[in-house]
């Protein structure tokens, strides 16, 4: 069955862990409930990047929450893909913003949200929000609506 869902990684024990950010690791497979409205929540405990200025490592949780369509994101390549992130120097507001473009790229979802909650460094945390609905759609009003009165805590 997966290789007719075209995955690679999901129960592959020889992997390769990423040395640099690479989108090209993400996988899908077909949602079984494309007529079902639903959120598949991701939380990404350990994420790391690196600040392009300083080097330095930071540390986030990182919450990805969606909305499929036809298909939907295969969960080992989506950690692989966010440890590539690793050695990889942006802004948080970039790394939030770029994982979230990709996944649409990847899945064309109907909504999607990524959150960082970076930890402080310096005495600030910076915590970017990013989403989207599909244009058109019911989704891009819940996207306005969600971003517009996202929680300032």
């Amino acid at each position: 069955m997966r290789e007719n869902e075209g995955l690679t990684l999901l129960g592959n024990n020889h992997v390769q862990y990423p040395t640099d950010y690479d989108p090209g690791l993400l996988e899908t497979f077909e949602n079984k409930h494309p007529d079902n409205d639903y959120f598949v929540k991701f939380n990404c405990p350990e994420f790391t990047s690196l600040c392009p200025i300083t080097g330095q490592p930071d540390f986030a949780t990182i919450y990805i929450s969606y909305v499929p369509d036809v298909r939907m994101v295969e969960s080992k390549s989506l950690k692989l893909y966010l440890f590539s992130f690793r050695n990889h120097g942006d802004f948080h507001e970039d790394c939030v913003n770029t994982i979230m473009k990709d996944l649409i790229k990847l899945m064309d979802p109907k909504y999607i949200e990524v959150q960082g909650i970076f930890t402080p460094r310096g005495g600030i945390s910076i915590d970017p929000y990013a989403n989207y609905g599909r244009p058109g759609t019911k989704w891009e009003d819940v996207a306005w609506e969600r971003l517009s009165h996202h929680e300032m805590v």
